[in-house]
């Protein structure tokens, strides 16, 4: 019964209704995608990778569909004109075909466009290979291999390879498919014995598989080349094995394809399965045979039992390559004879590394500008803070910790929509502080904070605009709609006193996309699913909205072929808020060079504190910092200067994408002075160095001299690498000045002892990048990292225990390290954290600095008076020491008439010294107890205790490892005050500036 016409109907309209939907929402999001490219003047990447897809998805699909779509039509048209029957009989093929005939034509058609999207889409997504492959520049350089130019491998290789791959795709999909119709339609059967096929079904096949068998010939060919890639041998490259068996059996197995293709081929003539087999038996005996079997003979029986000796020219190269892509060639190796006992140095007090040295650690301390800079709680830091420079009130730079008050969103309670997307749309403000200084509390003395912003550094800087609509918090990855009505600013700016408790603006950058029109507002209400985009009267002419909002993200968004550091960090630039992030051109085809995963070189403990951007490809072997980038905080403007112009990779890129990347001369000064070496380059290149010091093949091979990045000591049992850390430091060549730079320690693959030291420098000019390394002397005993922390735990557990009573817990700080007194000299600041659970969010105040040069030690308040308990101490107990044999017969004869007077002074000064520390103590602990903490009681508090505790000392009462306090020698056990055994706590005051 054939259905009425109105039902044969509703599913075509049904189809087509779903048809066009899907395509509002698709052209949706390309328009959008469009607009934003647009008002950001980027338009140019947008429609050339746009224009290159869709090229590249029809030369896929036409390919496809044409070759095979072909050879099935070929299979049909050539059908046997009786059928089956030409065969005899019928068989379980006729079925199918029964069922199957009816419909072929939309069966072909539904497969072919089905096939079609799926190759369109994979060969589309290739458009980065052909991008390169298209627009290659030179890099005047040539392999050791095959003396092809570098840009061979890394830019017209992967493109032959991704073509083969496509061709081999085709002809596989044609030689299944046209063999299932020729079943189908009767061009062979399946029958005892063998396999009966007409003359067109077999001539047919063979052409299919020898085209097939000819494209193994040239892969063979081209697999030549891929040697270069290999991970064989002792390192990445082509091996000894490579080269002298299996480079001759690829050249071979390429011969003997050739010979099967044209057996193949010969098939169409000569009837019969005859010459397939043969060429078919033939070509998988020689690939096991040649291709397998032999270069495992010569692996295992010339390579292992000498493989230092055949594998060392090909370590050469692979040292060579490595060591030119990751940057490091220009290393420079310096031997340091370090110095490990400080009374045989002379120190320079004025030395503005060490008395300067940056005692805010970026990490701990996000949680105190959290406590004392958010304000509000829609306001928020990232749990790991930012290093920078700027000029203190004298002009000379200092290290300074900083963040942006960025914007977590609306109050719990008031998530709708209009707050989330028309009120609380930005955040406010730029906070920072000295690193090597606090206030009398223990806190960071901002020089730049509150809101409105205030403090001498935005007075210095000029900060002209502190809003922050482009940061990287999580409210920064949706957006927002700003502008609307300037006459009746709804837009939360800060909050303030009196009238309705808030500042309220109105955004006026020239950043986001219009969405007054109503095609606009459509368009990004089907994009966000939002219907109140399109009907919420407080969206109107002047409106914007404003979207991929994260600096990274933004610069991905232009620039997709960089892999981006996974720290911005903002800058003040010319009076406004800038993100700054390195953009890195990489590649994994660097012939010769080692490849590993990106994630794996830098990860550590900073990594490990804050989500890591997803890299877009993890393993590599070729690294430039090509590009810096700058994302404005207000109106997200985003510029990309070219800062390697020497990389062969920038300059493809900047051909295939002709102006957007400007040249680093266009970079103001005011920029270039916050340009800092990039972390996530660093620690690729140490990782390397650890092993790529070594430039000889034999020491590599036996690697009794490979390094370790050290795990972070301050971690605990945790065994994640330590940060490398941003300073100003002097390194000790020639006449070197403080600079900022950016630094890490190695220790030997086997031992705790300091390996090496090495400083990147931060500052644009001549020493911007260069890479020093200081290589410690194999017969000093230099302490590393770890052993410098227990020595400090060790020594100062009496001293720093008391910090961590009651409702406080003590936190180390970075350890950091620096060349100073010609050795190397650790510094730590220590803080106190309250608990969780007193009542108060916990934020760390930084209460000592511990200070270590070989293996002494010293703690104080101030860095300062560390280092005199270090320097100080020790030359003044080397000059006075040869008096002290002398001083006991002194003593004898001078005080020998007041033996009866002294020690009741000495007790009474000795119990009043007791009492006060007893006293000092215990107002300390009643400071930490109230709530919130009294940290200034505390501080004085403690600083009566140590005046105390210093009493004592000169009483000759030196208080033990467990804090308590021994009478002198002098005075007779019975004449000890009963109050001595109950001082138990011996803390040193709090710090002062």
């Amino acid at each position: 019964m054939r259905l009425p016409r109105r039902p044969r109907l509703l599913l075509p309209v049904a189809i087509a209704l779903v048809a066009i939907v899907a395509f509002f929402f698709l052209f949706s999001g390309i328009y959008t995608d469009y607009l934003w490219f647009d008002a950001i003047d980027y338009t140019s990447v947008f429609s050339g990778v746009l224009l290159t897809e869709i090229v590249l998805f029809l030369a896929g699909a036409v390919l496809m569909v044409g070759i095979v779509g072909g050879n099935m039509l070929l299979a049909f048209r050539t059908r046997p004109m009786f059928g089956p029957a030409m065969f005899g009989g019928g068989s379980g093929a006729d079925r199918y075909r029964m069922a199957l005939d009816p419909h072929r034509k939309l069966i072909f058609i539904v497969g072919m466009g089905m096939l079609a999207l799926f190759a369109g889409s994979s060969f589309a997504g290739q458009w980065q290979t052909w991008m390169k492959f298209a627009n290659g520049a030179s890099f005047g350089k040539a392999d050791a291999l095959f003396g092809f130019d570098i840009s061979f491998f890394m830019f017209d290789y992967p493109f032959i390879r991704m073509v083969l791959n496509f061709l081999f795709t085709a002809v596989i999909i044609s030689i299944i498919l046209s063999a299932i119709t020729h079943y189908l339609y009767g061009g062979f059967r399946l029958q005892s014995p063998g396999v009966h096929a007409s003359r067109a079904a077999r001539a047919h096949l063979s052409v299919l598989l020898g085209v097939f068998v000819l494209l193994k010939a040239v892969a063979y060919w081209i697999d030549r080349y891929g040697l270069v890639f290999s991970d064989r041998g002792f390192v990445n490259g082509a091996s000894y094995t490579d080269v002298n068996a299996v480079l001759p059996a690829k050249t071979i197995l390429a011969i003997i394809a050739l010979i099967c293709a044209a057996l193949f081929f010969a098939g169409v003539i000569r009837p019969g399965g005859m010459l397939p087999g043969v060429s078919f038996g033939l070509l998988v005996l020689s690939a096991v045979l040649i291709g397998g079997v032999y270069p495992l003979l010569v692996e295992q029986f010339q390579v292992k039992p000498n493989q230092q000796l055949k594998e060392a020219a090909f370590i050469d190269r692979n040292i060579d390559a490595t060591r030119e892509a990751y940057g490091i060639s220009g290393a420079e190796m310096i031997e340091y004879t370090a110095e490990a006992d400080p009374a045989k140095v002379k120190t320079n007090d004025g030395d503005a590394s060490v008395s300067g040295v940056r005692l805010l650690d970026p990490a701990l301390v996000s949680a105190t500008y959290e406590q004392t800079q958010r304000i509000r709680g829609f306001y928020g830091f990232p749990d790991q803070l930012d290093v920078d420079r700027y000029p203190d009130s004298n002009g000379k730079l200092v290290d300074h910790v900083v963040s942006v008050r960025e914007l977590l969103g609306p109050p719990e309670g008031q998530n709708n929509w209009i707050n989330k997307a028309l009120v609380y749309t930005h955040g406010y403000g730029f906070v920072a502080a000295p690193g090597n200084e606090v206030d009398s509390g223990g806190l960071p003395a901002y020089d730049a904070k509150d809101m409105p912003v205030t403090g001498q550094l935005s007075t210095s800087t000029k900060l002209s605009e502190p809003r922050v609509y482009f940061g990287e918090t999580t409210a920064a990855n949706e957006y927002v709609i700003a502008g609307g009505n300037p006459n009746n600013p709804q837009e939360l700016d800060y909050p303030e006193t009196g009238g309705t408790g808030q500042k309220n603006t109105t955004y006026t950058g020239k950043g986001g996309v219009p969405v007054g029109s109503f095609i606009n507002r459509m368009m990004f209400a089907a994009k966000y699913g939002e219907k109140n985009i399109l009907l919420s009267g407080d969206v109107n002419d002047n409106s914007k909205i404003l979207y991929v909002r994260n600096p990274r993200d933004r610069v991905e968004k232009v620039a997709p072929f960089l892999t981006l550091d996974g720290n911005p960090y903002p800058a003040i630039i010319d009076g406004r808020i800038t993100w700054i992030v390195d953009g890195y051109t990489t590649s994994n085809e660097y012939p010769y060079s080692q490849s590993e995963s990106l994630g794996d070189m830098t990860r550590d403990t900073t990594t490990d504190r804050r989500v890591v951007a997803q890299q877009p490809q993890d393993h590599i072997n070729y690294i430039r910092n090509s590009v810096k980038a700058t994302v404005d905080a207000y109106d997200g403007t985003v510029t990309l200067y070219g800062w390697d112009d020497n990389d062969p990779v920038l300059k493809t890129w900047s051909k295939a994408f002709p102006g957007i990347i400007r040249p680093a001369s266009d970079m103001s000064p005011d920029l270039n002075s916050h340009v800092r070496y990039p972390e996530d380059l660093f620690k690729v290149q140490r990782y390397t160095l650890s092993r790529y010091h070594i430039t000889n093949a034999g020491a590599f091979y036996s690697g009794q001299d490979f390094w370790n990045v050290p795990n972070d000591p301050s971690q605990g049992d945790q065994q994640t690498k330590q940060p490398p850390y941003y300073l100003t430091t002097t390194m000790p060549v020639g006449n070197a000045k403080p600079s900022f730079s950016l630094t890490t320690t190695f220790v030997p693959r086997e031992g705790p002892n300091l390996a090496a030291f090495m400083a990147a420098g931060s500052t644009v000019g001549d020493d911007y990048g260069k890479l020093r390394i200081l290589r410690m002397p194999s017969n000093t005993a230099i302490p590393g990292p770890g052993q410098a922390q227990n020595n400090f735990q060790n020594k100062f557990s009496g001293e720093l225990g008391p910090l961590g009573l009651g409702q406080a817990n003590v936190k180390y700080g970075n350890l950091l390290t620096l060349p100073y007194a010609g050795g190397l000299i650790y510094i730590e600041p220590v803080y106190v954290q309250t608990k969780a659970g007193t009542g108060q969010e916990p934020y760390p105040i930084l209460r000592r600095v511990l200070v270590a040069f070989g293996n002494k030690v010293g703690s104080g308040d101030k860095l300062e008076d560390a280092l005199k308990q270090v320097f100080g101490d020790a030359q003044q107990t080397t000059q006075t020491q040869p008096n002290q044999q002398t001083q006991p017969n002194q003593q004898t004869t001078q005080t020998q008439p007041n033996q009866q007077t002294q020690p009741n002074q000495q007790i009474t000064a000795l119990t009043q010294a007791i009492t006060t520390a007893e006293k000092a103590y215990a107002d300390a602990q009643n400071a930490l107890k109230a709530n919130p903490p009294n940290w200034e009681e505390y501080g004085k508090a403690q600083k009566r205790l140590d005046d105390a505790l210093k009493a004592l000392r000169n009483l000759g009462a030196e208080p033990a490892a467990t804090g308590t306090p021994s009478p002198s020698p002098s005075v007779s056990p019975s004449a000890t005050p009963t109050t001595s055994p109950t001082v138990s706590p011996t803390p040193s005051p709090a710090p002062s500036p």
